[in-house]
């Protein structure tokens, strides 16, 4: 059978060029030679090379030199340094918007962002801190919603004391859904209270998986603690509030920009922020 190959010199063997691949934080790599699996933590330079740290599902760390003998997908590619940031990607804050360079933080309103818990707050600062602080609005823990309506109601709303509350797991017929609407029956939040949420059971969801070089969070059964099951899911340790403030801290530590989070969080964060600087009387 003629495969129109024709002749061919085999004298020497043929050097396929690979593709060159720059490295990035979460991306899931295997080293060919050690067989070790793991997702991009950092990246470095170590006495003029550059190096990146993998993590493997038990949270061990191997470094390795940048270049050839990796996979990705399956597929090998040759490792190279991060691309430098463009000088007009680095005007950006972690949110997107335009860096206003010298800026001075504004003197804090007296209106507020009010979200559920501590890790609802560390995210929001992290990723919108540099806007906040410009417009002079602070994010507060309300550490649960059971008691929204009275929190409100103490807070006393109004044309220059406005409210943007982000709710976990706020969707139809789920007894936060109940709870914000009887909150918002509270006199003067109907016009200088906003409500929103997304429709994850803890913000930690809102945080793309990639980020931790996976396609999907863990599954977490009926009946178990959330955050024990995720830790678990991940294998990381999860015994104790110790171990749950370590797995918080290093998925907090994987965001790096809005790029990272999910849209249903995103959308509602800069809804709430326009509603809060929005001028008196066009919210």
């Amino acid at each position: 059978m003629d495969h129109g190959w024709g002749a061919q010199d085999i004298s020497a063997p043929r050097r396929v060029a690979l593709p060159e691949v720059p490295v990035e934080r979460g991306m899931v790599l295997e080293d060919v030679q050690s067989g070790f699996v793991g997702a991009v933590v950092r990246v470095e330079k170590s006495g003029g090379l550059h190096v990146m740290v993998l993590e493997d599902r038990r949270g061990r760390h191997r470094t390795f030199r940048l270049g050839h003998g990796f996979l990705l997908d399956g597929a090998p590619v040759q490792l190279v340094a991060p691309r430098p940031v463009p000088a007009a990607a680095r005007t950006r804050t972690a949110s997107g918007s335009v860096r206003v360079e010298g800026a001075r933080a504004r003197t804090a309103r007296a209106s507020r962002i009010w979200v559920e818990g501590q890790h609802d707050a560390e995210l929001v600062e992290k990723v919108w801190g540099d806007d906040l602080r410009l417009e002079g609005i602070v994010v507060e823990p309300l550490h649960g919603v059971d008691d929204l309506e009275g929190a409100i109601r103490a807070f006393g709303p109004g044309p220059t004391r406005r409210l943007g509350i982000l709710v976990d797991h706020l969707l139809p017929g789920t007894k936060e859904s109940r709870i914000a609407q009887q909150a918002m029956t509270v006199p003067g939040a109907r016009h200088h209270v906003l409500i929103v949420g997304h429709p994850y059971v803890d913000v930690w969801q809102a945080v793309k998986p990639a980020v931790l070089g996976r396609t999907a969070w863990p599954v977490v059964p009926r009946g178990q603690d959330w955050k024990t099951g995720i830790l678990a899911g991940l294998g990381w340790p999860y015994q104790d509030q110790a171990a749950v403030a370590q797995g918080w801290k290093r998925i907090l530590g994987g965001v790096g920009s809005y790029a990272d989070l999910e849209p249903s969080l995103l959308g509602r964060v800069e809804e709430v922020i326009d509603f809060l600087t929005a001028p008196p009387g066009t919210a």
